[in-house]
């Protein structure tokens, strides 16, 4: 075979993307407190972003710009992308809000404190108790040692090892803690936990004592007729008790603060309606209003003794500057934009609630707001908005649908709710099974399969028939 070298001319399509429009694309998709935290990294990178505090007036800026007006034959010498910026100077269209005076004074009374977690509730409990120094030092090693759900998570042999002590005093110190709020707390396991509850909350029902210890597993599968043959009671009666275990807390701890957690949501998106009409907010407060810093621009006056470098590293930070400002701005108008057209499609849903959610994608989005798909996917991606049928993640208006007999859809969040309502309707004695729910459906002319409901009861968490029987 004859080897060597030839040329060949080829043409090919690529997508080059640019640092400018890799940041847009980054910026675009961020929340509202991921942006901050993002300009808030440019800040560091970037020494011509500064914080805007105050509004300077136009003629101020205009005046300075006409000190600093080079020739025209000196200006080609450079790529001034940001000469458009500063003749603007409006920062490319970000709304400016006038400076309020808060003149009010605020007591410390009036600042959130952050929630305690479980351990700092129940160290606080333990050195306002009266134990003695040796208790407590057990007492914390056992509270770091319990996760938060309120489980002990060592065994009481592997906590005398490591303290060097006997089991006793750790089964002592244990006690102790076990009498703390929450009640439950310090439980090796769910049925030691169940029973400190029933315990503490002082119920006499040797039925439900007899659940907690022997029948946890089948009365989670609903197999009442079993226990009850094994108890010699009732069903009734087995139903009264596992009514009062289903008012214990299996999780005493789940109701702390964790590190880990992140327990507050800041819409990007307001909503309200004024006059039956609704008007869209664009959540930029809790963004920082920049600016470019006024020092660094008369660096590229000619009247200045700079050398090319310095202009050059001055003038590529002023386009990265004035980049990062047309981003944001973008932002905020492809978020208006889609916004407004979700509110006009699914305004059946906003002011009747979520049985008239519409199937929707992103695909006819797309087309109404004359943007890519993959844009309207960024714009929407970790962005909540504030409705007045509650805070949504916006990718929830976005579902799927079933078939009807009109010849149209309906979105699968309002079939959701449709079987929650049949559900709470039912007659808990004879409780409906999936094949009659599905039939119920086609009765209101949606053909919804038995499997299909099936799924959707157990994505909303509906027991199956079995265990929603009452006797």
């Amino acid at each position: 075979m004859r080897m060597g070298y030839g040329l060949n001319v080829e043409q090919s399509q690529k997508l080059i993307m640019t640092p400018e429009l890799r940041q847009a694309i980054t910026v675009l998709q961020l929340s509202s407190l991921e942006l901050s935290t993002y300009i808030e990294q440019q800040f560091e990178e970037n020494p011509l972003l500064e914080l805007r505090e105050e509004e300077v007036d136009r003629e101020q800026i205009a005046a300075a710009e006409d000190k600093q007006v080079e020739p025209a034959d000196e200006r080609k010498e450079y790529d001034l992308d940001w000469e458009e910026y500063f003749h603007d100077s409006s920062d490319l269209g970000m709304v400016r809000q006038e400076r309020v005076q808060d003149q009010q004074d605020y007591g410390y009374e009036n600042f959130l404190f952050k929630t305690p977690t479980l351990s700092e509730h129940l160290l606080f409990q333990l050195n306002m108790s009266s134990c003695q120094f040796r208790d407590r030092i057990i007492g914390e090693y056992l509270i770091g040692n319990i996760d938060e759900n309120g489980y002990l998570r060592v065994s009481l042999r592997e906590v005398a090892s490591k303290l060097n002590i006997n089991e006793s005093e750790a089964y002592r110190a244990l006690n102790l803690i076990q009498s703390f709020d929450p009640i439950g707390v310090g439980a090796r396991d769910l049925v030691e936990c169940l029973l400190i509850q029933v315990n503490q909350l002082g119920i006499e029902n040797d039925i439900l004592k007899e659940l907690i210890k022997e029948h946890l597993v089948d009365l989670s599968k609903g197999k009442v007729n079993r226990i009850a043959q094994d108890l010699g009671i009732t069903v009734q009666e087995v139903q009264k008790a596992a009514d009062i275990l289903k008012t214990l807390d299996p999780k005493p701890g789940r109701n702390f603060a964790n590190p880990n957690d992140t327990r507050y949501i800041v819409p990007d998106i307001f909503l309200e309606k004024v006059d039956g009409e609704y008007i869209i907010l664009v959540n930029d407060g809790t963004i920082p209003r920049i600016t470019i810093n006024a020092a660094y621009r008369s660096v590229l006056s000619k009247d200045k003794n700079f050398d090319t470098r310095t202009r050059r590293f001055v003038e590529s930070k002023l386009n990265a500057a004035a980049w990062l400002i047309r981003s944001i701005e973008q932002r905020r108008l492809t978020l208006y934009k889609v916004a407004k057209c979700l509110v006009e499609l699914q305004r059946d849903f906003l002011d009747h609630g979520v049985k008239y959610l519409k199937p929707l994608n992103l695909k006819k989005v797309a087309a109404l707001v004359n943007l890519h798909e993959s844009t309207v996917s960024r714009a929407t991606s970790n962005k909540y908005i504030q409705t007045p049928q509650g805070v949504f993640d916006m990718k929830y208006f976005f579902s799927t649908g079933l078939n009807n007999s009109a010849g149209t859809t309906t979105s699968a969040e309002s079939i959701k709710k449709m079987l929650q309502e049949i559900v709470a309707a039912e007659d808990a004695r004879l409780p409906l099974d999936d094949q009659k729910i599905s039939e119920l459906f086609m009765q209101k002319g949606i053909r919804i399969s038995r499997r299909t409901v099936a799924k959707y009861r157990d994505e909303l968490n509906i027991p199956a028939i079995r265990k929603r029987k009452r006797y």
